[in-house]
């Protein structure tokens, strides 16, 4: 593993114990919301000071961005982190969440860790080196026909500037695929396309911290990720789609009929 990749490890499942210790009684936790359906807790902010620590110890001169904590420093290295991507999941007990940190170079992401505390399932990838669960290679899947495809997705639930066009995928998905399914932890339906436990995924209003680590962990498994136009241009615009090779592919033609200019600014 690549040591750069080993600190991350080593910040992910540092949180993961703040994460575990508080999960045993979250009726006690302070709960505030940043806006409108977006809630933030106590566990949150202790999460990210962690990581944030282990990767200032290792690397003081990194900048970061932070869902929590915005953007600091600047430097050529990013590191991209939610600390608790499922909040919401978590402060109901519903246990599918998961923390996601990312490292871009140069615009470039490079290494990836997205840690599942419930579970302790660790996915990892470094750019180059292919993608790993618990240090065994993961691959996506080979399914090629829709009809018999698993897809997950994100429901909007702040921003419902797109609502009218995300039913009407949401529609033909349904028509289309065996299955739609939302956890509710997209950093982690990321990480599972790319360990095979779905042939792929879509959502729309994202932030970085969201899609940064699960994109990168889907390229190294063999999978494609692309915005709803299947440019690279994801991580500005919010809206992803990925999958393996023939999914993604797929999928862009049932969205396609969907889309406006807002949707792929």
């Amino acid at each position: 593993m690549h040591p750069t990749l080993n600190i991350a490890v080593k910040a992910a499942r540092r949180a993961g114990g703040i994460i575990n210790r508080a999960s045993r009684d979250v009726e006690q936790i302070k709960v505030s919301a940043k806006r409108d359906k977006d809630f933030v807790t106590e566990v949150d902010k202790a999460a990210e000071a962690a990581i944030i620590e282990v990767l200032k110890e290792a690397y003081p001169d990194h900048a970061i961005l932070a869902e929590e904590s915005g953007a600091s420093g600047d430097s050529e290295f990013v590191w991209i982190i939610d600390p608790l991507d499922g909040t919401t999941n978590f402060i109901h007990g519903f246990p599918q969440y998961a923390i996601s940190i990312a490292q871009q170079h140069k615009g470039v992401l490079q290494h990836a860790v997205i840690y599942d505390p419930n579970r302790n399932e660790l996915f990892t990838a470094s750019k180059g080196a292919g993608a790993f669960l618990n240090e065994r290679r993961i691959r996506v899947t080979k399914r090629a026909k829709m009809g018999e495809a698993l897809i997950g997705t994100g429901f909007p639930f702040r921003y419902f500037e797109h609502v009218d066009a995300y039913l009407g995928i949401f529609r033909d998905m349904m028509h289309k695929t065996a299955g739609v399914r939302r956890p509710g932890a997209a950093a982690l339906d990321l990480a599972w396309v790319a360990a095979g436990r779905i042939d792929g995924f879509w959502e729309l209003g994202l932030s970085p911290w969201d899609m940064a680590a699960g994109a990168l962990l889907i390229t190294e498994a063999g999978g494609l990720v692309g915005d709803l136009a299947g440019e690279q241009n994801y991580l500005d615009t919010g809206n992803i789609v990925g999958g393996n090779p023939k999914v993604f592919a797929q999928l862009l033609q049932i969205i396609a009929p969907h889309l406006n200019a807002k949707l792929t600014a």
